[in-house]
C-alpha cells in the first residue's frame, strides 16, 4: 500500500481505496487498455453510488447536446424540481479524467447537488478524449459547448447574465482555460470560476509532484501520463494548455481553487491562486487537509467533500447573486 506523504493522515478507506484504484493506473495501460477503459461506463447502482455518491433528490437530468468545436457533443442538463419561473443562474462543468477518461456519469454527484442546493442549472460536457483527440481539442470544444449552451441559456431555463464555469482535476484545467478563452476571445461573460484541484502548469513544475509522488488516487507517474497522452508532445507552456503560463491573468472571473493536501498537483492550484491574485482578480484557496487528489469524487469516502460542496455552492452562489 503506497505510504502516505508526512502531513494530516490519509483515512485507512482513503488508501484501501487508493490501492484498488492503483490498479487500474493509466500509467499502467497499453493503447489496447486504454480505450477499453474509455469505452466503461460508471451507470449508477449500489456499489458505484457508494463510492461515487449518487444523484441528489429533487434534480431532474436530461441527456442532450451542444455544440463542439467539431460536431454536436453529449451534454447532461440538471435542473432542480420545483425551481420556480424566473430563470436560473446557468452553471457549466467540465468533468475530469486526465483529459483522456472519464465521463457524464462521473460528475452526476457533483453537478445534481450543486443544481439544487445553488439552486441553478448546471450542464456537463462531454469533451473529445486523448489520445485519440490531443490539445487543443477538449479546450476548444469546451469553449464551443460554452458559448452554444449561453446562447441557449433562455430554452434551458438559465439566465445568460449569470454564468459560472467549473469542473475538478482536469476539468478544473479546462474551467481556467475556458476562462480565458472567453476573455481573450469577447466571448460570453463568466462571472465566477470553480477550480476544484485544477492541473495549471502541463510543465509540471509544482514542488508538489515530487512530494506526493506515491500518494493514493493519483501518483506521480499518473499527472506524467495523462500529460503526455493530452499534449502528445506539444509546448506545455502554451497558456490554454497551462493557464498559469498566461502572459496576463488580469479580467479573469473571480475564482474558488480548492485543492488536496495528498495531491501531486496541489501546488498547480496554490501558484494558480496566487497568480490570479496578483493580477487583481479575487481568488479563495482551499486546501482540504488529510484528502487526496479527487475528493470530491468520492463522496462517500472522503470526510470532507460535504464541506469542499458546501464552501462551492457558496462561493457560487455570492459571484453570481
Amino acid at each position: 500500500m503506497p505510504e502516505a506523504p508526512a502531513g494530516t493522515p490519509l483515512d485507512l478507506r482513503v488508501r484501501l481505496a487508493g490501492r484498488v484504484f492503483g490498479r487500474f493506473s493509466v500509467a499502467r495501460m497499453d493503447d489496447a487498455q486504454l480505450a477499453r477503459a474509455k469505452q466503461q461506463r460508471l451507470g449508477h447502482n449500489p456499489l458505484t453510488d457508494l463510492l461515487f455518491g449518487a444523484v441528489a433528490r429533487g434534480v431532474e437530468l436530461a441527456d442532450e447536446t451542444a455544440a463542439g468545436a467539431e460536431g454536436p457533443l453529449p451534454v447532461r442538463v440538471y435542473r432542480p424540481h420545483g425551481g420556480g419561473t424566473d430563470p436560473l443562474p446557468l452553471v457549466v462543468d467540465f468533468h475530469g479524467g486526465g483529459w483522456t477518461v472519464g465521463s457524464l456519469d462521473a460528475a452526476d454527484w457533483l453537478c445534481s447537488n450543486v443544481a439544487v442546493a445553488l439552486p441553478a442549472v448546471v450542464v456537463s460536457v462531454d469533451y473529445r478524449l486523448a489520445p485519440d483527440h490531443r490539445w487543443p481539442a477538449a479546450a476548444e470544444d469546451c469553449y464551443a459547448a460554452l458559448v452554444d449552451l449561453v446562447d441557449r441559456a433562455a430554452a434551458l431555463g438559465a439566465d445568460p447574465t449569470r454564468v459560472a464555469v467549473m469542473g475538478d482535476s482536469a476539468g478544473g484545467n479546462l474551467a481556467a482555460v475556458v476562462s480565458l478563452m472567453s476573455r481573450d476571445r469577447s466571448g460570453p461573460a463568466i462571472g465566477f470560476q470553480g477550480l476544484l484541484y485544477p492541473a495549471t502548469d502541463l510543465t509540471l513544475g509544482s514542488p508538489s509532484i515530487a512530494q506526493n509522488a506515491h500518494a493514493p488516487i493519483l501518483t506521480q507517474d499518473d499527472v506524467v501520463a495523462f500529460r503526455d497522452h493530452y499534449l502528445g508532445g506539444q509546448d506545455p507552456r502554451q497558456p490554454y494548455a497551462s493557464p498559469l503560463h498566461a502572459a496576463d491573468h488580469s479580467g479573469l472571473p473571480p475564482a474558488l481553487v480548492q485543492v488536496a493536501e495528498h495531491d501531486p498537483i496541489r501546488d498547480d492550484g496554490v501558484r494558480y491562486a496566487d497568480a490570479l491574485r496578483a493580477a487583481g482578480v479575487p481568488a479563495r484557496l482551499t486546501e482540504y487537509v488529510g484528502m487526496p487528489h479527487g475528493y470530491l469524487s468520492f463522496p462517500r469516502l472522503c470526510r470532507s467533500a460535504p464541506q469542499a460542496l458546501a464552501e462551492l455552492v457558496t462561493e457560487t452562489r455570492a459571484a453570481l447573486g
